[in-house]
């Protein structure tokens, strides 16, 4: 089996990644309850946006995101950020009616602190990325062709696909497409059952047939993937996988996590490797943080460390494109796998969901660095 992807190489390229996704605004009271809080610090940020600005602002990767643009003043606060990250836009652009939108969506997420875990909400209400729908790009001039391929790997992510029907497509068009050019897909599952719920409420669907039609959905885009990310969870939830009957000692134990990859490549064959981040939250503040990856056959742990987490939303995005970068880059699994849990791990020290650190930071931690001053 094999042990390294087939990467179109650098130089015959334009973009070393492409993400798929929707852009969203998150805003943060910090370790303020919302209830209390009269200022919010504002993120721009998406799950799959998330990779593609780490790529490019720690590990100097070429790389672009496919979204869409609202053309009102809060979009273009989330253009100057996108621009800042040095990220390459492929905009389907929305007039916004000035009362009702379409709107770049709003993501609430505090820090919580101790004891008191961190809150998520969402106000997704007429989101212009809702709308992204097949043909809403043109894949052929962005992916190039397969003697003249313009991308290294192309990424999408769970969150995206929950958002419509449509989107859901999107993401399968674009990896047919990605796959012709002879790219690297890769796909975040990011099960939020909340997100499927509720799409699938407004077709008169209930909960238990959100979770089927989330699995129908996440199956038929796993069918197209070469690098999958998800966790255990992920895994039963997303894919309707079973679970192994195996006890893990703790939810560092990657046993059971292990297990189940024997299922995921029996019903997708075409899956090359699966990684995810492991935690253990002794506090909002407090994590034992390791990281797995399965790749064509063989299995790689990262080491377990102990976190002092600021902010640990964006971690898991952290984790991937730090991982991807090896791969990019032509490093071997273990030092690909480590790159990804360190960048993972730094991330949780600063605040927002994309990366305040950089390349040199990323190595010293995977090669077993520490926090002593650096003079």
């Amino acid at each position: 089996m094999v042990t390294t992807l087939a990467i179109p190489k650098a130089s015959e390229t334009a973009h070393d990644l492409l993400a798929l996704g929707a852009l969203i605004i998150r805003l943060d009271p910090g370790v303020i309850p919302f209830a209390y809080a009269d200022d919010y610090r504002l993120h721009v940020a998406g799950g799959e946006y998330n990779v593609a600005s780490n790529l490019s602002t720690c590990f100097g990767q070429r790389t672009a995101v496919a979204t869409a643009m609202v053309d009102y003043p809060i979009g273009r606060k989330v253009e100057f950020a996108v621009q800042k990250a040095g990220v390459a836009p492929y905009y389907q652009r929305f007039r916004h009616d000035g009362v009702f939108g379409p709107n770049i969506a709003t993501v609430w997420s505090d820090r919580g602190q101790g004891g008191r875990a961190p809150i998520v909400f969402y106000n997704r209400s007429n989101e212009a990325a809702q709308s992204l729908k097949p043909g809403s790009f043109d894949w052929a001039a962005i992916f190039g062709s397969p003697d003249k391929p313009r991308i290294r790997w192309f990424h999408s992510g769970g969150i995206f696909s929950s958002l419509s029907p449509s989107t859901a497509e999107l993401i399968i068009e674009a990896m047919q497409a990605a796959k012709k050019v002879g790219a690297v897909v890769s796909f975040d599952l990011n099960y939020r059952a909340k997100l499927w719920a509720v799409a699938a409420a407004k077709e008169g669907l209930s909960a238990e047939q959100a979770s089927e039609r989330a699995a129908q959905t996440l199956r038929r885009i796993a069918s197209h993937v070469d690098v999958l990310v998800g966790n255990e969870e992920d895994l039963q939830m997303g894919l309707g996988l079973e679970g192994q009957d195996v006890e893990a000692k703790s939810k560092l134990d990657p046993a059971a996590f292990f297990g189940m990859i024997g299922n995921a490549v029996r019903d997708f064959p075409n899956i090359k490797a699966v990684a995810t981040t492991m935690r253990e939250v002794h506090s909002t503040n407090r994590h034992s943080w390791t990281a797995v990856l399965w790749l064509g056959g063989k299995t790689y742990q990262a080491p377990t460390v102990e976190l002092d987490v600021y902010d640990r939303v964006g971690g898991g995005d952290g984790f991937s494109s730090g991982l991807f970068y090896g791969f990019l880059a032509g490093k071997s699994p273990e030092e690909s796998l480590r790159l990804g849990w360190a960048h993972g791990a730094l991330l949780t020290t600063t605040p927002g969901d994309t990366s305040m650190v950089g390349l040199d930071q990323v190595e010293a931690f995977a090669k077993g660095g520490s926090a002593r001053i650096q003079r």
